[in-house]
């Protein structure tokens, strides 16, 4: 066993992939039993099989735990929980119809590929064998000293199997794209082929210059209903939002300013003014007691101070104090309390463990007659170093014996259990002794220390620049004079009136019920904002008011549109779309005018809308005309007979009517069975996620959440 690595990963290896405890209900559950009965935990189902309330919590756990890792946000990751319990059930799903089934044998026979293992080289010994027996027997005794910690390894296993069910379905999948002869021989031909053109392009951005369309609501929707796979919509909001931060005013500032004066050098009322942070004989109580920050008692290099410190640091006496300076909202005052050097330590070890310790695999004797056997060592080590070597034959560390007991050079960083740690800090070159950890009990020889870098301890005195109560109320009173002037007012009333008085606006037109965050918003109000639109008895058009959490701050909201599950409603993707649109009616007036004109050469088409005839030669693989990518246009000179005008071709950027002069090969260099293998290269790679989009759109998906969510709520 690698105890070297289970040292540096802590408590051991097993638990460092296991998440530590479960998500609790996020609804009271006797709520729902009330209102549901028989299935109160059914939150959806995707093709009949179930998604239920515990899959979803846990799913939605594992995420909040990736986050946090990250230093990310834990919230709005309902949404994300969901589609991945969903993708998951659909890879299930294909993995039986291929006739794979999930045993035991298989499981174990595949594990070691899946990515929490397969990047992990403590799972595999030093021949590249992934360790299955050893881990095994890491979760039978799992299973019988922790029964919470072997639950959260089932909870974990759930999704490694849906991991590695994946990676099957898509190897699978993947090796049945391939490419035909015929295919590849046209698409050779068409790599191979150029046609030149003359055309007359009418641009759609310079034809808009002169020429005002309106997009109205109609053609948005009648651009949907074309497209109806592309605008496939769950049920969201369109919501308007206004934001009044109550910031802290210049009076809130000196108040902070003055405050912070007072405590560095005049003196604090529980001293009766005579106690202050120049002249304190105990730093860690007084900045306990007086700061807005908590004392910080570890060593840090100067990079991670307080930017207005970080110059000075390296020159400065300990007791000398910086400030008072600002950070952002803050006063501060430092006080530098202590520095030392960070020593690097060159050491060895020989591990006794004891039955049951996690080093103990094999191990029978008891944890006392290991620690009478770790003293008899240590005496005789201490004595006599040079006989260390002799007693490695006895280490329970076979990874550290097999380099005379050494685990390199370390500092004070490294993620070594504290025991070993303070051992290293606090011991000089030569020392020898035992150390009792988890693992057992460790003889540790120093072999060498040199001087790493300073390390510095500074405490900081904090005072926050925080709005006062009158700051407060002047903010809630404009927020409520403002919902007063919207209610029962039209949205466009609600834009402006917020805009004319420079209020913070912002609008979420598709705001969905478990994105956990608003765009434009991102405060702890978030869900309470959504849980409030998504309401069945919200009408478009009503207001709310909602107060954020120890700020003050206040947040008006308008209900401006509802959009339930189907096609999505057309002033919801206004701004994806009308572009598009707009493009579109200024074509087909284009193509209109040209037919009108009964034009029959390309001078007249350009001297119609004051253009000019180009060159170019196109390819259908690549159909590039002119610095833009036009398919049809490459399309219609394929297409039209040499010497013929074109009929007018919509292309992305404008409109184009084109002449075909001629056509020519040009044989690029790479036989048949080459471009065969490119081409189905490529296939497989895109074929991937198209397919899994194409499973999930062309899938029988129930999604329960929003009516369990509003029937809960009905019962509080």
């Amino acid at each position: 066993m690698a105890i070297l690595g289970q040292i540096r990963s802590k408590p051991w290896l097993l638990m460092g992939v296991i998440a530590l405890a479960l998500l609790a209900f996020l609804v009271n559950p006797d709520s729902i039993e009330k209102v549901f009965g028989k299935n109160p935990d059914v939150l959806g189902k995707v093709n009949g099989e179930k998604i239920t309330r515990e899959e979803y919590n846990d799913q939605l756990f594992v995420l909040q735990q990736q986050a946090e890792q990250q230093n990310q946000p834990k919230n709005g990751l309902e949404e994300q929980a969901w589609q991945l319990l969903v993708q998951s059930k659909l890879i299930k799903q294909q993995f039986e119809k291929m006739g794979f089934e999930m045993t035991e044998d298989y499981f174990w026979n595949q594990i070691q590929y899946d990515q929490m293992f397969a990047q992990n080289k403590q799972f595999f010994d030093e021949k590249g064998n992934f360790k299955t027996q050893e881990l095994k027997k890491q979760i039978e005794d799992l299973k019988n000293t922790s029964p919470e910690g072997y639950n959260q390894w089932i909870k974990t296993r759930k999704s490694v199997e849906y991991r590695l069910m994946a990676r099957q379905v898509f190897a699978n999948v993947s090796t049945g794209v391939t490419t035909g002869k015929k295919e590849a021989e046209e698409l050779m031909r068409q790599r191979d082929q150029l046609a030149d053109i003359d055309f007359v392009k009418v641009d759609y951005a310079a034809y808009l210059q002169k020429t005002k369309i309106n997009v109205k609501t109609e053609d948005l929707a009648n651009y949907i209903k074309q497209h109806p796979v592309m605008f496939k919509a769950e049920a969201s909001r369109n919501i308007g939002i206004v934001y009044f931060p109550s910031q802290p005013s210049a009076g809130d500032d000196a108040a902070a300013q003055k405050e912070i004066n007072k405590l560095f050098s005049g003196g604090t009322d529980a001293s009766g003014g005579k106690e202050n942070f120049q002249n304190t004989t105990n730093d860690s109580m007084f900045v306990m007691a007086n700061s807005d920050m908590p004392f910080n008692n570890q060593y840090l290099k100067p990079a991670q101070l307080p930017q207005a410190v970080q110059a000075q640091i390296a020159t400065a006496a300990v007791g000398q104090t910086f400030g008072p300076y600002k950070e952002q909202n803050f006063y501060v005052v430092s006080k530098l309390v202590g520095k030392k050097t960070s020593d690097s330590t060159l050491s060895r070890h020989i591990l006794i463990a004891f039955k049951g310790s996690p080093a103990g695999e094999g191990v029978t004797r008891s944890k006392e007659a290991a620690k009478k056997l770790a003293d008899s060592i240590g005496a005789i080590v201490k004595a006599t170093p040079a006989r260390f070597t002799e007693f490695l034959k006895l280490s329970n560390d076979p990874n550290s014996a097999a380099q005379g007991g050494s685990l390199g050079w370390t500092t004070p960083e490294t993620p070594f259990v504290p025991e070993f740690l303070t051992y290293l800090a606090n011991n000089p070159k030569g020392a020898t002794g035992v150390v009792e950890t988890q693992f057992g009990y460790h003889i540790i020889n120093i072999e060498d220390k040199k001087s790493g870098s300073m390390g510095y301890k500074v405490a900081n005195l904090v005072k926050a620049v925080k709005p006062s109560d009158a700051t407060e109320a002047d903010t809630d009173k404009k927020a409520r004079r403002f919902i007063q002037q919207v209610q029962g007012k039209s949205f466009n009333d609600f834009v402006n009136i917020a805009k004319k008085s420079n209020f913070q606006f912002s609008n979420p037109k598709s705001a969905k019920r478990f994105d956990g965050q608003l765009q434009g918003l991102g405060t702890d109000k978030d869900g309470e904002i959504l849980s409030w639109a998504f309401d069945k008895k919200r009408e478009k058009g009503d207001t709310e008011f909602f107060t954020v959490e120890g700020t003050g701050d206040k947040i008006v909201v308008y209900l401006n549109g509802k959009q339930e599950k189907g096609l999505a409603d057309p002033e919801s993707v206004r701004d994806q779309i009308e572009t598009i649109v707009k493009n579109k009616l200024a074509a087909k007036q284009i193509s209109d005018k040209i037919a009108a004109a009964k034009a029959t050469s390309l001078d007249q088409i350009a001297a119609l809308f004051t253009t000019t005839k180009q060159s170019a030669q196109v390819n259908l693989l690549n159909p590039s005309v002119a610095g833009s990518m036009e398919p049809k246009v490459a399309g219609a000179a394929f297409g039209v007979a040499k010497g013929k005008l074109s009929n007018p071709v919509e292309g992305g950027t404008g409109v184009y009517v084109l002449i075909k002069k001629n056509e020519t090969t040009n044989k690029q260099p790479g036989d048949l069975k080459q471009f065969t293998e490119s081409v189905t290269q490529r296939n497989s790679g895109m074929f991937g996620q198209a397919w899994l989009k194409s499973l999930q759109d062309n899938s029988d998906i129930d999604d329960y959440r929003i009516e369990i969510w509003n029937k809960v709520g009905s019962q509080k």
